[in-house]
Order: structure tokens, then sequence, then C-alpha cells
């Protein structure tokens, strides 16, 4: 079998939820902490994607919060769906979580989504939505016992049938991220089990309906890579969707763990696809289905366009309340945290996607900022005060700054790089190293370097994964270029 490493959409893009409507395929992730919420992206083929907006953009649709008390909270697992005409979609937030799930729905993805409506009286997360021949609405999601399923009308929020477990899974810890979908004369229930670690993987069950009774598929769980050597791991939550042609293809979650034992992920977990054979009317999973190619993410953005790229978030914060662009001009950032600070208040930051990269941000006027962080106990990065530079790390209560140098010009751009560990055997050695500079003759100068597992999930915890971004420091600040490439910039000669 040949082994697939790559994700379809890299970054930390987890908990994917698809659906197709006619040869277009839809795919939204878990954004959490971060506004906007919700990635939505398109495909023709299932193999490239790319962002075409975000679901839950305006403040009105989503409260999030900053922090720590703020970290891995925010939005959970949605599920989308096309019914009647219209795209529909639920998740959960866990800063509202008492308020019950959330819905909205659009007639186009990459375009408005109307304000939510809340499902009061079901309390958990990981919500699905389901119609049946008769047009009933099924909301079903991951509560206490199990997974918990009601009848819903979608366009108000309001329960019809009293919440009640259908499922307890099949003795896994965690049976969460429910699925239902419609084939020939079964429903099927697609669940998350074993956490979303090591012992992850996808469990089924069918019934001829919907609510149940359900059957646990023979091979559970159809997919895990827990105690097998795979680049990739924690493999789980899936979601099936149907081809054109009849086939039937997954999209799940992953993580791609580097360095020495236990070794560390830092992109988060990602989303996969796998292919889908049925196999006496039970689903087959085909990892080797799909050929897919390293994903493009280089990308440089100079702020000509009036309105942010969706590929902007910040956490606890919507961006365009201190992100103006100014086209002719650049970005203008309002002021953030004040230097000596470390949580981040107004951190315009875009998603780590590979195992080494380059960052670099241009940025003429203003005390600024650049940092790649998990959270505001784990991150690092380049600030400028005047003309001095300074590396700074953050962790948990260690906040040192590692190196400076003086006389550094606003003409140079700050810079990051993270060089990925590919050695096979080795000892002590993180995921990546994380070099701390900037750039000089179209050279990387570097002030500091530390090792990237301390900004990792094995020592941050949580639910996301690594981010890039900029910060004014206490007064407002001026980005005129940004960009992030796969390839290194090469070192400065010592």
């Amino acid at each position: 079998m040949t082994v697939n490493v790559n994700p379809i959409i890299p970054g930390f893009y987890p908990d994917p939820s698809v659906c197709r409507v006619g040869e277009d395929y839809y795919l939204v992730t878990s954004s959490f902490e971060y506004f906007p919420g919700v990635p939505v992206f398109h495909s023709r083929d299932l193999v490239r994607w790319e962002q075409v907006g975000n679901v839950l953009d305006r403040p009105s649709q989503l409260r999030v919060s900053t922090g720590r008390a703020g970290a891995s909270a925010g939005i959970y697992a949605p599920t989308i769906r096309y019914h009647d005409g219209e795209f529909w979609l639920a998740t959960t937030n866990r800063d509202d979580i008492m308020k019950g799930h959330l819905i909205v729905r659009a007639s186009d993805p990459a375009g408005e989504w109307s304000d939510p409506v809340h499902t009061t009286g079901a309390i958990g997360i990981d919500p699905d939505l389901a119609w049946d021949e008769h047009g009933t609405c099924y909301l079903t999601w991951s509560g206490p016992g199990g997974i918990s399923q009601a009848t819903v009308d979608p366009s108000t929020g309001n329960l019809l049938s009293d919440p009640r477990i259908i499922w307890s899974g099949t003795g896994l810890a965690h049976t969460e991220g429910p699925h239902l979908v419609r084939r020939g004369d079964y429903w099927y229930l697609l669940a998350a089990e074993g956490g979303t670690g090591p012992g992850h993987g996808v469990c089924v069950a069918r019934s001829e309906s919907p609510s149940g009774p359900w059957e646990p598929h023979p091979g559970n769980p159809i997919l895990s890579h827990r105690s097998v050597d795979h680049p990739v791991q924690n493999t789980g939550h899936g979601d099936l969707v149907e081809l054109p042609d009849g086939s039937w293809a997954m999209v799940h979650l992953g993580v791609r763990p580097r360095g020495s034992f236990p070794e560390s992920h830092v992109n988060g977990r990602e989303t996969f696809l796998t292919g889908v054979d049925w196999v006496d009317e039970w689903p087959v999973v085909v990892e080797d289905r799909y050929t897919v190619p390293e994903a493009p993410t280089a990308f440089a953005d100079d702020f000509t366009a009036p309105k942010l790229h969706p590929r902007w978030i910040a956490p606890g914060t919507d961006p365009r309340s201190f992100a103006d662009p100014r086209p002719g001009e650049g970005l203008r950032l309002l002021a953030g945290r004040e230097p000596a600070a470390r949580d981040a208040e107004r951190l315009l930051a875009v998603r780590t996607r590979d195992a080494s990269w380059t960052v670099t941000a241009t940025l003429p006027q203003g005390a600024v900022a650049l940092v790649v962080r998990i959270d505001d106990a784990h991150w690092a990065a380049v600030e400028r005060r005047d003309s001095t530079l300074c590396a700074r790390v953050v962790i948990g209560p260690l906040d040192q700054v590692l190196a400076t140098a003086d006389g550094i010009g606003t003409h140079h751009a700050l810079a990051l790089r993270a060089v990925g560990h590919t050695e096979q055997y080795s000892f002590a050695k993180g995921p990546d190293e994380i070099h701390l500079g900037y750039l000089a003759d179209q050279q990387f100068h570097t002030l500091a370097t530390i090792d990237g597992r301390y900004i990792s999930t094995e020592v941050a915890g949580g639910f996301t994964g690594r981010v890039i971004g900029v910060e004014a420091l206490g007064t407002d600040a001026l980005l005129t270029r940004f960009t992030y490439d796969p390839e290194p910039v090469p070192p400065a000669a010592s």
C-alpha cells in the first residue's frame, strides 16, 4: 500500500465535515478561539482545496475570548449539509455552550451566512444535522453518556422532541463527533472514539432508522493508526461523502508528529482524505485510493485589496476591528498589547502549514512583534522597539529575552524560520528548530534559536496548532508586506 502522508488541507484545520452539491465539494473545520470562525473550503476533485470564506465572520454570529481562558474554547466540530436548496451548518461555541448548539444557513457557502439560532436544551458538543425522507430534521451530538439526538426545527433551533441517548459507542473513550449518513436501506452513524490523541479512531454503526437501534461495525474502528508505524497519527473524526459516480470517500483528521520519542506535532490536527468501499453494506476504508500532492501553501500579501483575505485570523477578537487595509499604503494595525505584556490583544495571524517555513514581515512604522504561538503561555517572537530587535520566548512562567541587536532599520523585515528535523533516528531532537531574526540582503540573520517542541501541542496542550502573526506593541503600526514560504531563506554567512 502506498503511504499517503500529505493532508488535503495542511495546518490546524481539524474535525472536517464535507458535503457535495453537483460537481462542487464544500468542507468546513473547527476554529476554536480564532475569529473569524469555521473556515470554508471548495474543491472539484476532493484533493485540491481553496478557502473561499468563513462561516462565522461577524460579531453577531460569534463570541470568542482572549487569554489562556479562551485557548482551545470557541468553535468545536461543525457539520455542513445541503438540504432543500440551502446550505446548513451546526456547531458548538464552548464560550456559549449553555445556549445549546448554533445553526446557520446560506444560499452560497462562500457568501454571507445567517445569524445563528440556538438549540436550547441540547447541551454538548459536535452537532450533526440530517433529514429523513419525510423532511424531519435530526440533531445529533455528543453529550454525557454518548451520542444524543432530538428532532429539531433548524430554522428556529427549537427542539421538537426530548433529547435521548441513541448510542454509547463501542467501549472506547470519548464517543463524540457524530455524523449521520444515509446510503441505500441503512443509516450510518459515524463517531470519533478513543480521544483525539494516539488512540483516536473512526467507528461506525448502522440502523434502518436514523434513531437506531444501532448495530456496530464488526471491524470497528474502521480507521485508526494507533500502535502502528505510520507518519500520520491520531487519525479519526471522519465524515463521508458520495461522489457523482456513486463511489464514496471520507475526510478525517490526523497529525504529523516529528522529532525524538515521544515526538511532537506543531501544525495541529490536519485534514486528510481516504477512499471508501462498501462490503456487505459496511464502509471499508481504502487509504491509498487517492494520490495527494503537497498542497501549495506559499503566499505574499501586500494588502492592496480592500479587505483581508479569509486566511487571516485573530485569537479572541475580530481582526477587522484593528487591522485596516489601506490600498497604496499597507495595513494599519491599531495598538495591541504593551511591549512587556505576555497576552496577545490584537494579533493578526495565519496558520503554519509545513514542516519547514520562513515568514517575513515588513513593518516600516511602529513598535511591533512577529510571533509564532500556540497560546499566550507558549510563544516566541522577534520584537522591535525603535532600532532595537530582541528575540523573546514565553514558555509557561518563563519570559526571557534571548538576544538583542541594535541599529536595525525599519527597512529590514522581521523574520522567523522553522527548520524541520528529518532524521529517522535521533535523540533529544524536537520536531524542528525555530530561528528568530531578520532579513538583510535577502539573507536570514539569526538572533536566537529555540527547540520547537516548546511550542508544540505536546507541551502547550489544547486542540489547536501554531499560528504566526504580527502585533503592534502599545502604539499603532504599519504592515506593508507579509510572506509565508515553505522554502527556507538562506542564512547569512557566520
